[in-house]
């Protein structure tokens, strides 16, 4: 094994530990860990991606459902359209799009060039939003006593989510969160355990349709390698959740992701 893969095994570590600190990120790290250290195909690797992240969000909300931290009826509400909408985006969605999207003199652009740009705008954004929203600013949010929860608002909000999920093998966590929080009205830790929930639902539903579309070019002892590290750096996560300062982590992760970002979005387009 090189270096290179060495460090790769230890961000699937990472994708674990963000995972149980923080209740979102670890997808923004698993995609470009896979492409860029392991050289799997970008399609293929979205669908990696939500076993990994599903798996291990799925261990890890077993601690949260023994702390009582899980909302089952907004689980349950939220997660029935993200997981029709990530299923249907891994299975059919993904495969209708042409390899080659675009094509002129100037650039070409393929399938895969495409599901990287938006990953980049994806990671950007999360990045801007965790250095911007801590969960303090959105408890001063919730507060507001104009913001209703919105049943409809909340089945969109599961909608969209699934779609990105489905697309870019993201578990969109740092969407969730707030969601949850101004819309169902939750508590910050009853949020993010509850976010824990549907990325594990509706990640592992999607990577159902990715295994019916890919079949045998999923490569299962990496896999559940990768996923393995993820799931002990998510018991280590939830070990140190309440002796690191949330706020302080979100930026230095925030930051971290918009470095990435940039990186993967200048590699994409050059």
């Amino acid at each position: 094994m090189d270096p290179i893969q060495v460090l790769g095994y230890f961000g699937a570590f990472l994708v674990g530990l963000i995972l149980g600190l923080i209740g979102s990120g670890g997808s923004i790290l698993s995609l470009p860990i896979l492409v860029y250290i392991f050289g799997v195909n970008p399609v293929l690797a979205t669908g990696y991606s939500l076993f990994i992240v599903g798996t291990t969000s799925l261990i890890g909300s077993i601690k949260n459902l023994k702390d009582n931290l899980i909302n089952y009826d907004t689980t349950l509400f939220f997660s029935i359209s993200a997981i029709i909408s990530v299923y249907i985006t891994q299975k059919h969605i993904l495969g209708i799009i042409p390899d080659i999207i675009y094509s002129s003199d100037i650039m070409i652009l393929t399938k895969e060039k495409m599901i990287m740009l938006l990953f980049s705008i994806l990671m950007l954004v999360a990045g801007i939003f965790m250095v911007k929203k801590s969960p303090k600013t959105i408890v001063k949010i919730k507060n507001i006593k104009t913001i209703a929860p919105n049943k409809f608002l909340v089945l969109t909000e599961g909608t969209l989510t699934g779609f990105l999920t489905g697309l870019v093998g993201a578990g969109g966590g740092f969407i969730i969160v707030p969601v949850l929080v101004i819309l169902a009205k939750l508590r910050m830790k009853h949020a993010i355990a509850t976010s824990l929930a549907i990325i594990s639902l509706k990640s592992l539903i999607g990577f159902i349709g990715a295994v019916e579309f890919w079949g045998t070019a999923i490569e299962w002892e990496f896999l559940l390698s990768f996923t393995m590290l993820s799931i002990l750096g998510i018991f280590v996560g939830q070990y140190f959740n309440h002796k690191v300062a949330s706020d302080k982590l979100k930026d230095i992760f925030g930051i971290f992701v918009i470095s990435i970002a940039i990186i993967i979005l200048i590699k994409t387009v050059l």
